[in-house]
């Protein structure tokens, strides 16, 4: 069957060629291969997926070239390619190899495979000297595969700090031999390569926080070399022992400190993986939670001991850490310089109470530093060796103050003297005797002496009061006052002698006008402790302010009492002007008189009559007599017979005396009124009038005559000259009244122009009396007048 394929087509005779060239073994049946000594296996590498072309013998090329390929570990081996020169065959099972193909008779394995690798052979056959002679070439192709992307494997991706944790390099393929190296890269920090590192597995025993962070592994063979991405190891540890910072930084024997009012940062941190939970506590009591604790402005409540509590969540594990903070706070307000009188000298006194720490406290003069002590610091100095005008600085320094504060003082002596002074005290039951000396610093001592100079009370600064008992024996006795300062001798003194007080009165005797003003003038002349003055009414009433009618005026040592309007029945009499002080009284009186002016002329009533049907009266007076007239008073009252008419109220006042009349309204023609004037000089009434009652006016015809004549006037005259307009417009029916009001042609026209209407149906007129016509033919109805006539009396 081979015999016959081989007949049949060339490609066939070829084969069959082969096949005779092959060694037995090529069919089952192993058997050596001959060859020369010098025929070695070529070694060829190859790279996976790449190409490689292996050369059948050197030269031209042979007449048949047979391939055929034996993996490792087979005898047998296995036809891949013929190829006679002009004719080629691949067979089909050769596609294991990769893409195989022949260039001319060199075989090209493209996109070479892993199951390439194995021994090639090439039997060629080539005419030599007219003989065929075959040859064989041995190729060893050896396939290399690439590294591929490793991977790196944690046996604990999150191991608690001191276990044991190995990180694997996992390659899938490579051909061997495969180099490995390590690289680190700490969280903050750059990545290094792990000296010694070289193996395919890292053990890290004990892992510890230096081992947190990110590995990469790389490997390397002949063909490449990959790295793989970065896994994280996430080493679980701490929290360690709390580390607290306060800003701003500052220092203390326990602790720290800050000024009051300032802001204060309290920071904590504890090394931990997961990071640490931070709760602050102040006094065992918790105040913040997080690792910074910001006091806004601190306070002296914020004073004491901070506690910083670190957990971590994953181990559960906790430590603290404590500090003391304390807050400083400077004294309330200034220093506060004095200095103290003292006998022959000059004591400095340099306060600053309060503040935390307290402040220290120095004193400068103008000989230099003096001493220095907390809170409150004391210099003396004798008086004689300092002048008047010396500065004294007193400097206060405080840790939680920027700058130091000062107060200052001065030296000086007082101006003038001693000024004494006594008053009485509410109700004169007591004697205050003062004494002032103001000024100077320090401030001058003043004491109290009585007439024999002994000392009354102890020594005081100004003012220096002295208290006695009220009594008339006080009267006349004198007492003086001494003051000292230390830059001022001999010592200064004021006397104050006590007295009782004296009056003196404008006028014993006043006189006034009822109604006017009357002035009252009283004036202290002297007294000590100054006296109270008032005044006394005739009723031995004291005046008051704001009592009625009655109006004080005090103007230092005068009272005067001024009475704007007098009346004889309120305000004649004696007033009394007393003074009175702690040691004695006195008083003065002055008479009062009220005068009444003269009393007015007599008036009479002339006219009383009634008018506009009784609710007005007119009435007229005359006077009689001597006598200072002012104005008049009209009274009514309500008329009746008997004790029972009503009383007297005033119908017009303020009228004036010129006035002689008055016109009354107002009444009610239901009642009989009765009426009397009063003439007034000023506020004193004359007799009045005689009492009277207003008539009805008297009956008059001459009005009437006259408004009925001229009623009548007025009706004629309107009559006569509706018949002359009537006249005048119709002449046919008064011809002789027309002739006198109408001239005769213009009677004529009027007749012309009737007969003109008359032929206006027979002829036709001319156009200029057409335009007339309509004039002529219009009439006026008639007017009619009506008039009314009312005639009043």
């Amino acid at each position: 069957m081979l015999g016959r394929k081989a007949q049949s087509s060339p490609l066939g005779l070829l084969l069959l060629i082969c096949l005779c060239l092959l060694h037995l073994g090529a069919l089952g049946q192993p058997h050596p291969t001959h060859r020369a000594p010098t025929e070695e296996a070529v070694s060829v590498q190859g790279v996976r997926g790449s190409s490689v072309e292996l050369a059948c013998g050197p030269g031209a090329a042979p007449l048949v070239a047979l391939w055929s390929f034996t993996p490792p570990g087979s005898p047998v081996p296995q036809p891949v390619a013929v190829v006679n020169g002009a004719t080629s065959k691949v067979e089909v099972g050769a596609s294991v190899l990769g893409a195989v193909s022949l260039r001319n008779s060199s075989l090209v394995l493209a996109e070479l495979r892993e199951g390439a690798r194995g021994r090639f052979l090439c039997q060629a056959l080539r005419v030599a000297g007219g003989q065929l002679h075959a040859a064989y070439y041995f190729f060893s192709l050896l396939v290399l595969v690439p590294v591929a992307k490793p991977q790196v494997h944690l046996s604990a991706a999150s191991p608690v700090e001191g276990a044991s944790v190995v990180v694997t390099c996992a390659l899938r393929e490579g051909t061997e031999p495969v180099t490995f190296a390590w690289q680190h890269r700490a969280p903050q920090g750059p990545g290094e390569n792990l000296e010694g590192a070289t193996e395919q597995l890292l053990r890290l025993d004990p892992v510890s926080r230096t081992h947190l962070g990110w590995y990469l592994c790389s490997a390397q063979n002949a063909v490449n070399g990959q790295s793989s991405d970065s896994v994280f190891l996430d080493v679980i540890y701490g929290p360690d022992l709390p580390v607290i910072t306060v800003e701003p930084l500052a220092l203390t024997e326990g602790g720290f400190w800050a000024s009051e009012r300032e802001e204060v940062t309290l920071s904590c941190l504890a090394a931990s993986n997961p990071p640490s939970d931070y709760v602050w506590l102040h006094k065992h009591t918790q105040v913040h939670t997080g690792p910074t604790f910001v006091i806004a402005s601190a306070g002296r409540a914020h004073t004491g001991l901070y506690t910083c509590l670190a957990r971590n969540s994953r181990l559960d594990v906790r430590t603290q850490a404590a500090v003391q903070l304390t807050v400083y706070y400077p004294p309330e307000g200034q220093p506060s310089c004095a200095i103290l009188p003292t006998l022959g000298a000059v004591t400095l006194v340099c306060t600053w109470p309060g503040g935390l720490p307290a402040a220290q406290l120095q004193w400068e003069g103008p000989q230099g530093s003096g001493p220095t002590a907390p809170s409150n610091v004391t210099w003396s100095h004798p008086a004689s060796l300092l002048p008047n005008g010396s500065v004294f600085t007193c400097t206060g320094q405080h840790p939680s103050l920027a700058l130091p504060a000062l107060c200052r003082t001065t030296l000086w002596e007082p101006l003038g003297s001693p000024t004494c002074w006594a008053v009485g005290t509410r109700g004169d039951q007591f004697v205050t005797l003062s004494c002032g000396w103001r000024g100077g610093q320090p401030p001058a001592l003043l004491s109290w002496h009585d007439g024999q100079q002994q000392v009354l009370g102890g020594r005081s600064s100004s003012p220096a009061v002295l208290l006695l008992k009220a009594h008339e024996g006080l009267a006349g006795s004198e007492f003086t006052c001494w003051g000292a300062h230390p830059l001022r001798l001999p010592a200064p003194r004021c006397r104050v002698q006590l007295e009782a007080p004296q009056l003196a009165v404008a006028e014993p005797r006043v006189s006034v006008l009822e109604g006017g003003a009357a002035w009252l003038g009283c004036t202290l002349l002297w007294g000590t402790p100054p006296a109270q003055l008032f005044w006394l009414s005739p009723g031995q009433q004291q005046v008051e302010p704001g009592t009625a009618g009655l109006v004080l005026h005090p103007e230092g040592a005068q009272l005067h009492l001024a009475i704007p309007d007098v009346h004889p029945a309120h305000h004649t009499g004696i007033y009394q002007c007393v003074a009175q002080n702690a040691v004695g009284s006195s008083s003065r009186s002055v008479l009062l008189e009220v005068l009444s002016y003269p009393a007015p002329p007599n008036v009479t009533i002339s006219r009383l009559v009634y008018a506009r049907h009784r609710r007005e009266v007119q009435l007229h007076w005359a006077i009689s007599g001597p006598g200072n007239l002012t104005g008049f008073v009209v009274q009514r009252r309500a008329s009746s017979p008997g004790p029972r008419a009503g009383a007297w109220e005033t119908a017009a006042g303020d009228i004036e005396p010129e006035s002689r009349g008055r016109r009354l309204g107002g009444l009610d023609p239901e009642v009989l009124y009765a009426f009397r004037v009063l003439a007034l000089n000023h506020r004193t009434a004359g007799q009045p009038s005689e009492v009277k009652i207003p008539v009805d006016p008297p009956f008059s015809a001459y009005p009437a005559v006259l408004g009925a004549a001229g009623a009548g006037m007025v009706v004629a005259t309107v009559a006569s000259l509706l018949v002359f307009q009537f006249a005048a417009r119709h002449p046919e029916t008064f011809p002789r009244l027309a002739q006198l009001l109408v001239p005769t042609e213009r009677i004529h026209q009027r007749g012309g122009t009737g007969e003109g209407r008359g032929a206006q149906a027979g002829t036709r007129t001319p156009a200029s009396n057409t335009a007339s016509a309509p004039a002529q033919e219009s009439t006026e109805a008639p007017v009619n007048v009506t008039i009314t006539v009312t005639a009043s009396p």
